[in-house]
């Protein structure tokens, strides 16, 4: 069904519009939804699908977005920060729905933000809070979106269905929206960004009142659009796990200021080799041990140690040191950096720093 509807939507120019609505080429078989902790679209070097250079947006004192640099590229890209760091305005910026003090850039090879009109024709965007027509019913507010982006009526209503298929939305699309529960409406919304097959996706919190078995259907289907598709998404939220399942880019704002740009495996990558140890045993016996031989040892809130400075191909001499120490060592890996982690400390930093004016 997924590859029926990217496959089969036609090309042509609607009235007004200036580009082509063409279907992606993609395999005409069934897609096998990926395991949720599987990282997407490896080859992040590509050029930037968005550009955004020296951004600043005020309102009245408060600086919203304080110069903002920020690059999107092919995958799905993780924002990420706390309650008012400045996603939503940020977003907003980008589609053209508030005016900014200073900045320039380019998205989907238009110049933003003097042609943010033809910009939002090739974006789909779910947003945060609902926005739909009283009275209408699921299938008649996704046809009026795809209508709205320049489809033919019998085209939009075909693809309509086809979406909320794949938004796993049955007989519930023949009832009026008002009726929805908060899942229902974000599937909707999810479909309705969907509909007329854009390249780039804006997703704001696309998981938030989900159940848990909801919740990973869409992560599913956020990462076979990107994974399959070649779909540029851009995944707003503050649910961490959900950035780890489907995000191989990160960007994490905090006050208004890019504080963090990178893939998810560079910042996964600790800054020195670490191995990461489980042990049973004296932890001071062991730990004097390493030190000896010039390692640095720290133990974790979750009682693993960490053995920073230490290549995993040296693992002889930790087990030598836990043999004199009379440790069982009961597992072993090389260390990572935890999203948990990179987000506190880049919050912590400037948790304390003034405010901006």
């Amino acid at each position: 069904m997924i590859a029926s509807l990217f496959r089969c939507l036609p090309r042509f120019r609607p009235a007004g519009r200036n580009h082509d609505f063409t279907a992606n080429s993609v395999p005409a078989h069934p897609v096998t939804p990926p395991s949720p902790d599987l990282t997407l679209n490896t080859n992040t070097e590509l050029r930037p699908i968005a550009r955004l250079d020296h951004v600043v947006k005020r309102y009245g004192a408060l600086l919203a977005l304080d110069d903002v640099s920020l690059a999107i590229h092919p995958g799905v890209t993780g924002l990420l920060g706390p309650n008012g760091s400045g996603k939503s305005t940020f977003i907003k910026a980008m589609l053209g729905l508030v005016r900014t003090h200073r900045g320039e850039g380019q998205i989907l090879g238009r110049p933003w933000p003097s042609a943010v009109r033809e910009i939002r024709d090739s974006v789909g965007f779910s947003p945060e809070d609902d926005c739909y027509i009283a009275g209408l019913v699921g299938i008649e507010s996704v046809g009026l979106m795809a209508e709205l982006s320049g489809l033919p009526r019998v085209e939009a209503l075909r693809r309509s269905h086809e979406v909320l298929d794949f938004c796993d939305v049955g007989e519930e699309r023949y009832r009026e929206v008002e009726s929805y529960s908060t899942g229902m409406r974000q599937k909707l919304k999810f479909a309705q960004a969907l509909v007329h097959d854009p390249p780039l996706l804006i997703l704001d919190e696309p998981t938030t009142g989900l159940d848990p078995q909801q919740r990973r259907s869409m992560l599913d289907r956020i990462a076979t659009l990107g994974r399959d598709h070649d779909k540029t998404i851009l995944l707003s939220t503050h649910i961490l796990p959900d950035v780890r399942a489907v995000c191989d880019r990160v960007v994490i704002l905090v006050r208004g200021k890019v504080r963090v740009a990178d893939t998810l495996e560079n910042l996964s990558r600790p800054a020195e080799p670490t191995l990461r140890v489980s042990i049973q045993g004296d932890f001071e016996r062991f730990a004097a041990g390493l030190s000896a031989l010039g390692h640095q040892v720290r133990r974790e809130r979750d009682g693993t140690i960490r053995i920073l400075g230490i290549d995993p191909s040296q693992t002889t001499r930790v087990w030598n040191v836990a043999s004199q120490s009379d440790v069982a060592i009961t597992s072993m890996a090389p260390a990572r950096n935890s999203l948990e982690e990179m987000f506190f400390d880049a919050t912590r930093e400037h948790a304390l720093a003034p405010e901006s004016t």
